[in-house]
């Protein structure tokens, strides 16, 4: 690739240097452009993910206050935003998302924004948006308030993740904005099924069923998978978590459903990005633990280019030694990907890859170190 088509990614490490992390936070963006959007009077949603209460490696609401606090000084009104979760946990519903949110420090007063999860109440309130030369998707289920915005900008946790290799900036972009019916057609190829033991019979899901795929045989719910058309609405409408997605997905199909999701959510508005590679955990951060990282701290990477950041971060961890006693240490292998060597049946690059071959950005980039 020429140099002319690569990608700015600003990178600025945690050493502070008499500056606190969020100022260099701050700082970071700043070099890396953030001002170049026009701000003004405008709704900026903050895509982050706030972690399944019990986990202890999602970012530190303290550098969401950073983001916000600078969009506000650019004249921006900021909110920060996740979708409902299509498993069961503690942020499945807006209430309990929330919540989860307030227990691990995301409140007004300390982030200085507020909440709006963007999939609604149930995780039923989404926008069809059509994906241009999408392969597995024509038209993505994204959470209306994020699609309601006039900026995007993710904040990202950069770690591992068992079914994508890593999770990053598209994953946090394209699969935490799809509604639970947009999770679902990304982690599945199936349609929902009914767990008879858990159904209740109180019959909420024929409310969120458009298509009369619900019937009820001897008090429990049954879906005609010969009318549904796999929307997921019906597991939004579930209270008792008795409607599961069906068969799950190949994680080289997921990973592509992923970055045409992005692409859904960021065409035709200005969006911009930041990963921290810090706390790399093995896994998501939607688990209620987490274990050791594998690598040490980096720093914090910033671009107007997704892919490319996502990238750079894969190789900055990539270029670490793992830590001893981690997963990856304890894997054995040396050399390689260290993604893979923790989770053997993943293959990242298939999102990257793909996202490329789409347009959503370029994999090619020239890293800018910010003091």
């Amino acid at each position: 690739m020429e140099q002319s088509t690569k990608s700015k990614v600003y990178f600025t490490d945690f050493r502070t240097r008499g500056v606190n992390l969020a100022e260099k936070l701050k700082r970071l963006i700043q070099k890396a452009g953030i001002g170049q959007i026009e701000f003004d009077n405008r709704f900026a949603a903050v895509k982050i993910h706030f972690g399944e209460p019990g986990n202890l490696a999602y970012l530190r609401p303290n550098y969401a206050k950073a983001v916000c606090d600078y969009i506000k000084k650019l004249g921006g009104k900021p909110f920060l935003t996740d979708c409902n979760t299509l498993y069961p946990g503690l942020r499945k519903n807006a209430l309990e998302h929330i919540e989860a949110a307030y227990t691990n420090g995301f409140n007004p007063f300390c982030t200085h924004a507020h909440i709006i999860i963007g999939d609604g109440l149930k995780g039923t309130d989404d926008v069809c948006v059509p994906v241009p030369g999408g392969e597995l998707v024509t038209e993505a289920k994204i959470g209306r308030a994020i699609m309601d915005a006039d900026i995007f900008i993710s904040l990202n946790h950069f770690k591992g993740h068992e079914a994508t290799g890593f999770g990053g900036a598209l994953k946090n972009i394209g699969m935490g904005s799809g509604s639970r019916g947009g999770k679902m057609e990304m982690h599945s190829s199936g349609k929902p099924v009914v767990v008879k033991d858990d159904c209740v019979g109180c019959r909420l899901c024929l409310r969120g069923c458009a298509h009369s795929a619900i019937s009820f045989i001897g008090g429990k719910a049954d879906i005609d998978h010969n009318i549904c058309v796999g929307c997921g609405r019906c597991i939004g409408a579930c209270n008792h978590d008795a409607i599961v997605p069906g068969s799950g997905e190949r994680n080289d199909l997921l990973c592509k459903k992923i970055a045409e999701y992005s692409k859904a959510v960021l065409l035709g508005r200005p969006s911009f990005h930041i990963s921290l590679v810090v706390d790399v955990s093995p896994a998501c951060d939607c688990y209620s633990l987490n274990d050791a990282p594998i690598v040490p701290n980096i720093g914090m990477f910033a671009s107007f280019d997704p892919v490319a950041l996502d990238q750079a971060c894969v190789d900055a961890v990539n270029d670490e030694v793992p830590l001893p006693r981690s997963r990856l240490d304890e894997s054995k292998k040396i050399g390689g990907d260290h993604f893979t060597n923790v989770s053997p049946d993943t293959d990242w690059e298939v999102c990257l890859e793909h996202a490329e071959k789409i347009g959503v950005g370029s994999r090619g980039y020239e890293l800018i170190t910010i003091k």
